[in-house]
């Protein structure tokens, strides 16, 4: 699908609020409503806006740990990847997983209670067999930058 500087608009619009109202996402990207509301369903269904959120601020209710830990895999056939990867996506403590180029084959953000139910995450990890073969654990002290919204404009191509 291309998008145009309006798409663009529309998707900046909707990823910084979600509960924009009709009328102000018109007025933001400056269509009348009915167009404007045509274009987000279209994006919609194109797959392109995919879900409406609530960003929780959990550090408000209580304190959590954010740890990042790399995966290095004992075995690199694809077998043993998809069975990596089909375990980490049941975990509910682990929030994203990319696999990555370079010396480790994953990086995994988790959020924990706290530190000692990081380490039984990672015991019960280990136990499973799943193939780890070596992990490395960074404990997030200050998150400095943490974007939900994507910059959409430097990111996607515009058709003219």
């Amino acid at each position: 699908m291309k998008l145009d500087q309006i798409d663009l608009k529309i998707l900046d619009a909707v990823q910084r609020d979600g509960r924009i109202t009709k009328l102000a996402l018109a007025d933001k990207v400056g269509l009348s409503p009915t167009p404007c509301w045509m274009r987000l369903r279209k994006l919609e269904k194109a797959g392109i806006v995919s879900g409406y959120h609530a960003k929780v601020a959990v550090r408000a209710v209580a304190p959590v740990a954010t740890v990042l830990m790399e995966v290095t895999l004992a075995s690199h056939r694809q077998a043993d990847f998809d069975r990596f990867e089909r375990v980490i996506r049941d975990v509910p403590e682990i929030v994203a997983c990319w696999s990555v180029g370079g010396g480790v084959d994953y990086l995994l953000k988790v959020m924990a209670r706290d530190i000692d139910a990081y380490q039984r995450l990672v015991d019960a990890l280990l136990e499973r067999e799943i193939g780890i073969d070596r992990y490395f654990t960074y404990i997030v002290t200050k998150t400095v930058k943490e974007e939900v919204a994507l910059p959409v404009a430097d990111l996607f191509p515009v058709s003219s």
